[in-house]
């Protein structure tokens, strides 16, 4: 099992932070070079639980994600739910409130390899993808 944890302070609010990362059409942002494109809609809001988004990825295949748990300004929990490389995939970011009007993200994926090897050089290369998109927002 892959593990990639990432924990960051935003000098934004809590509220500006989950907005923006709960939106998939904003993620292309974070994950790029990837093409993100929200698919289906969710049950209560378009970015909600139930919410699919078509992901590709250089040199990968395009899959879904779906949102299966969303808390406004606190969590939302998403997994690939069609195609990709990978297997028992579950992404989660925790979202809270730093006190001085800042926020932080605490954010998991985890997932294994289909194949051999392929597990390890995803973690690499969704980490320091995350970690560079993550630097950029400026809301």
């Amino acid at each position: 099992m892959q593990r990639i944890e990432i924990i960051q302070t935003f000098p934004f609010s809590v509220d500006k932070l989950y907005s923006f990362l709960s939106d998939h059409h904003n993620l292309e942002l974070i994950f790029a070079p990837a093409k993100i494109k929200r698919i289906k809609d969710g049950k209560d809001s378009v970015n909600g639980v139930g919410s699919t988004r078509w992901m590709k990825l250089p040199l990968a295949p395009a899959f879904h994600e779906t949102v299966t748990e969303a808390e406004e300004n606190k969590l939302i929990r998403y997994a690939i739910s069609k195609g990709s490389p990978l297997k028992n995939h579950q992404g989660v970011m925790h979202f809270s409130e730093t006190g001085n009007g800042g926020s932080m993200l605490h954010y998991t994926i985890e997932f294994e390899g289909k194949l051999p090897l392929v597990g390890p050089v995803v973690k690499t290369v969704l980490d320091q993808g995350i970690r560079r998109g993550l630097k950029k927002l400026k809301l």
